[in-house]
C-alpha cells in the first residue's frame, strides 16, 4: 500500500476517525443488516452507472473450507524466498519482483489459466524510469460482465512486504487457485490481476483502466481490492461502498459490493467495521473510471483503538502493523486466521459477484 504522494494523487493511508469507533455499531451485530440480507438487493448509487443485482447469496461453504491457511502460508513462503534471493523486497524493477511474478504466473499456469503480462514503465527510485508489468489471468465468463479481483505485487524497497502486499497477493491467489481446482466457473467473467508500481503511485492499476476502451469499461462489474489483509494487531474492514460512513461520490453498484462482504461477515459471526476510499491504493484508479469498487482491509501504520480492541482483540495504542513498510515485514508479521478470514470472504464475493446482473 502506497502512502506517498504520487504525481497525480494523494495517496497517505488514514485510519478511520475515532468518533466513529466510539460511536457506531459494528455491521455484524447490527439489527438493520440482519434485515437486509434478502434474497436480492440493489441499492441507489450516486453516478449514472447502473447498478449491481445480487440474487440469492451463492453457498459458498465448500469453496470456502478449500481456503486455508496452508495455501495462503505456500503463496507467501514463496514471496519471502524471492525477497530473501533478491536483496530483501520485491519491488517494481527488480529481481525480487521478477521471481514473485515467476511464482504467481506458475501457480496460475498450474491451474489452468493462461497469465498475459502487461509491460509498461513509470517513473522510480532516483529519478529513473523503471520497467515492470501487471499480470492479469481470466476464467471463461461473460466478458460483457467482468469481475476483477486485484492486488498489488510489488513491496517498497526496504522490505519483503509479506502483509504489504503479500497477503493480498495470497488471497487472491489462493481463491483462482480454488476456483479452478473445484471446476466452478461463474457465469460473469473473473479476472485476476497483480499490479506492479503500486509503492511508486499506483502506476500498475492505472495502467490498467487507462487503457481500457468506454466499452470495455462499461463492461467491469466491479473491482475488488485486496491490500494488507493480514495485519499482525489488524482489523476486519470493508471499504464503505455506500458512503454512509465517509460520504463521497462513489460509482453506482460499489454500495452492493461492500453489502456482499458484510453478508458474509454477519453470516459467518465476523465482526466488520468501514473503511474509506482515501484514494491509497488500486482501487483509485477504478473509482476515477466510474468502475463499481469495494474490497478488504486490516490496517497499516494507524494505531488501533480501545474500541477496536474490544472488538477485535489486539494490543490498544499499538500501530495495526508495525512493520508497515519496514524490513521486518516478513513472514511472522501476518496473521494467518486474520488472513484466512479475508480470503473466505473474498472466496464469497467472487461467487455472488460471479453471478451477478445488472439493475438496468
Amino acid at each position: 500500500m502506497t502512502r506517498r504522494p504520487t504525481h497525480r494523487r494523494s495517496t497517505r493511508r488514514r485510519a478511520p476517525a475515532a468518533p466513529w469507533h466510539a460511536a457506531a455499531p459494528w455491521h455484524a451485530a447490527a439489527p438493520w443488516l440482519a434485515a437486509a440480507a434478502t434474497a436480492s438487493l440493489v441499492l441507489t448509487g450516486c453516478s449514472s452507472r447502473p447498478g449491481i443485482e445480487i440474487g440469492t447469496a451463492p453457498d459458498s461453504a465448500e469453496l470456502r473450507a478449500g481456503v486455508g491457511e496452508a495455501g495462503l502460508r505456500a503463496h507467501l513462503e514463496a514471496l519471502q524466498e524471492a525477497a530473501d534471493a533478491n536483496g530483501g523486497n520485491r519491488a517494481s524493477g527488480t529481481g525480487g519482483y521478477e521471481a514473485s511474478a515467476a511464482y504467481v504466473e506458475d501457480r496460475l499456469r498450474g491451474a489452468g489459466y493462461d497469465p498475459v503480462r502487461q509491460g509498461f514503465s513509470h517513473e522510480g527510485r532516483r529519478d529513473r524510469d523503471i520497467e515492470t508489468f501487471n499480470i492479469v489471468a481470466d476464467t471463461a465468463g461473460d466478458a460483457s460482465r467482468t469481475v476483477v479481483l486485484g492486488a498489488h505485487l510489488d513491496s517498497v524497497a526496504r522490505g519483503p512486504g509479506i502483509n504489504d502486499n503479500g497477503s493480498g497477493v495470497a488471497a487472491v491467489l489462493e481463491v483462482a487457485v480454488r476456483l479452478a481446482a473445484s471446476g466452478t466457473v461463474p457465469p460473469n467473467r473473473i479476472r485476476f490481476a497483480f499490479w506492479g508500481g503500486e509503492e511508486d503511485g499506483l502506476y500498475g492499476s492505472e495502467h490498467y483502466v487507462d487503457g481500457l476502451s468506454d466499452e470495455q469499461a462499461e463492461q467491469h462489474l466491479a473491482y475488488l481490492n485486496l491490500d494488507m489483509v493480514g495485519s499482525p494487531n489488524g482489523v476486519v474492514l470493508v471499504y464503505d461502498g455506500d458512503g454512509s460512513d465517509y460520504g463521497g461520490r462513489l460509482p453506482n453498484g460499489s454500495g452492493e459490493i461492500e453489502r456482499v462482504f458484510l453478508d458474509h461477515f454477519s453470516a459467518a459471526g465476523v465482526l466488520a467495521g468501514p473503511t474509506e476510499f482515501d484514494g491509497g491504493s488500486d482501487y483509485q484508479a477504478f473509482l476515477d473510471r466510474d468502475i463499481p469498487s469495494g474490497g478488504l482491509f486490516t490496517g497499516d501504520e494507524g494505531s488501533k483503538s480501545d474500541p477496536e480492541a474490544a472488538a477485535f482483540g489486539g494490543t490498544p495504542g499499538d500501530k495495526y502493523d508495525s512493520c508497515y513498510h519496514r524490513s521486518c515485514d516478513t513472514l511472522g508479521n501476518v496473521d494467518p486466521e486474520v488472513l484466512e478470514t479475508m480470503a473466505d470472504a473474498l472466496m464469497h464475493a467472487t461467487l455472488a459477484l460471479g453471478e451477478a446482473g445488472t439493475d438496468d
